[in-house]
């Protein structure tokens, strides 16, 4: 369970790859209207996200919640106590109750780098270039059926994702995040779908997929105010 949290938590990325800067701005240009534009998504302060993931066949209710640069936590709960995994710009930890642990764990250092990118809102592709990233063109690739624009963002901590946009909605996909364990370099895959609305105009999916199984959202709250000890390792 300890693996699944973290995986989940870092979860939370055939032409030419010399398409030009301006047709590659083009294609992020798209996607971000298609979610609700740029001033929308710039005004985040706050998201939080309420489901259930399948694992295992049994349904565990799950809750993500996200202070723009601030803090990430994801809350699971397992035979009625609730496990955890928290980020800050300079801390992780990880309390899993069900598994014994009475108290929590601080995150190993190169999982705090590889998953500090996830506390920006607005997306890596928002305003990438003022917020020091690159993005390179890599051509077209099958996701489910359908080809998809890949696009490498290396980002300015050095991390690399690919985004994998769908030309006829314009949504995101799928990402595949650069991971290493046990000195391994491995993939990280989530799978967006099911994209809906909320309030305030943006919109957002609903189902997000990994190899742990997928994770239903039923209700998605953005700008609301989160309690300040929401990012302490607080039992």
């Amino acid at each position: 369970m300890k693996k699944i949290l973290l995986f989940l938590f870092l979860s939370f990325l055939g032409i030419s790859s010399s398409l030009s800067a301006q047709n590659v701005d083009d294609i992020i240009n798209k996607y971000l209207s298609a979610v609700g534009g740029v001033d929308k998504l710039t005004q985040l302060k706050s998201i939080v996200m309420e489901g259930k993931i399948n694992a295992s066949g049994a349904e565990l209710p799950v809750t993500m919640t996200r202070s723009n640069l601030k803090g990430f936590r994801f809350d699971i709960n397992v035979m009625g106590m609730t496990g955890w995994v928290i980020m800050t710009p300079d801390s992780g930890w990880v309390f899993m109750p069900f598994q014994g642990q009475t108290k929590p764990e601080a995150m190993p250092g190169d999982a705090i780098k590889e998953g500090v990118d996830q506390l920006d809102l607005s997306g890596s592709l928002c305003n990438y270039k003022a917020k020091g990233h690159t993005v390179e063109y890599i051509g077209l690739d099958d996701v489910e059926g359908t080809e998809c624009h890949k696009l490498k963002v290396t980002h300015k901590s050095g991390n690399i994702t690919y985004f994998l946009i769908d030309p006829a909605s314009n949504f995101l996909v799928r990402t595949i995040t650069k991971q290493k364990a046990g000195g391994k370099e491995m993939d990280i895959i989530s799978d967006f779908s099911n994209y809906k609305p909320v309030d305030g105009g943006l919109i957002f999916p609903f189902t997000i997929a990994s190899q742990n199984g997928p994770i239903e959202f039923q209700k998605i709250t953005i700008n609301s105010e989160i309690p300040e000890n929401t990012f302490k390792p607080i039992n």
